[in-house]
């Protein structure tokens, strides 16, 4: 049987996991019991083809899924709403956009997600970048001093949060998402003793994304010069898009091959997943596993 691309991402007690067809959510509840909820996927950007134009699709591609993510942690948190008092604003969302109070939530999610990237990762690198423009002269110099800080407040940002003991146990099931996938990818019965053997570290993370982005998103900016601050931040603003787009092929390539050129441009991204996932432990696999089995194609 021929092997499905499949993906993933930890929630709250859980992992959803995803091939081209199907998407699973896996959670395990406060007594023990894995919950498994399974769903075809119905995908505007595969209906309309899009996801068939390079370069194109990637922006795309990065909004759905997104909505996918929260979607899930919004399913995987509910199991745990029972347990905790709702607060203020969850109760004023609910009683004035009732039925509609999920899809709200989920674009509120999305635009406070935006505002705070554009700020941590454009306005404050290219505002502190701009302090060197009067002793660095060289526009690509400014750039990389740009992109460096970009960089240097990504990895600070998933240093703090890997503290926390809560994002600590997602970044566990971070861990045994990347297991499982291995566990399955290298041809092994789906289980916990197989999965455990295996490296929590993978080419295709997200965490390699994000710092393809960066990477990308220095090179490109320098294209552009070092103009003043409001057409630096509207060029940056603007260009998301087109360093989404690139940023997903070149994930795609680092998925499809695996050799020497491939190692190099993901060894960064693969370093940083040492602070992005954690050690599982068997529990946490036994969820995994049972999200990928519910999306695998077993005829």
């Amino acid at each position: 049987m021929k092997k499905q691309s499949v993906g993933g991402q930890a929630v709250i007690e859980g992992v959803m996991m995803q091939s081209k067809q199907k998407r699973a959510i896996a959670v395990r509840k406060s007594d023990g019991e894995i919950i498994v909820r399974k769903n075809n996927i119905k995908s505007w950007i595969n209906e309309k083809n899009i996801d068939k134009i390079p370069f194109i699709r990637g922006s795309f591609v990065l909004i759905e899924t997104m909505i996918e993510g929260i979607k899930s942690l919004n399913y995987s948190s509910d199991f745990f709403l029972q347990e905790v008092e709702e607060d203020k604003f969850d109760i004023f969302i609910k009683k004035v956009f009732k039925d509609r109070a999920n899809d709200v939530m989920i674009g509120f999610s999305m635009i406070l997600a935006l505002i705070l990237s554009v700020g941590l990762f454009i306005l404050i690198p290219t505002t502190v970048g701009g302090v060197f423009s009067k002793l660095v002269p060289n526009n690509l110099l400014l750039n990389l001093i740009e992109g460096l800080i970009r960089i240097f407040i990504l990895f600070g940002y998933i240093v703090i949060i890997s503290k926390n003991k809560d994002i600590e146990r997602v970044f566990q099931y971070h861990g045994a998402e990347h297991k499982s996938i291995y566990c399955y990818e290298n041809n092994l019965e789906l289980t916990v003793e197989n999965a455990r053997k295996f490296i929590r570290l993978h080419p295709r993370c997200g965490t390699n994304f994000l710092f393809i982005v960066m990477f990308t998103s220095i090179i490109l900016f320098s294209f552009f010069g070092w103009p003043n601050p409001f057409f630096r931040i509207l060029m940056r603003i603007v260009c998301i898009p087109v360093v989404a787009g690139i940023s997903y092929e070149v994930i795609r390539f680092l998925g499809k091959y695996n050799n020497k050129m491939t190692k190099i441009i993901a060894y960064p991204g693969m370093m940083m997943q040492k602070f992005t996932t954690k050690e599982p432990d068997d529990s946490q696999l036994e969820v995994a596993l049972e999200a990928l089995k519910a999306v695998i194609d077993e005829k």
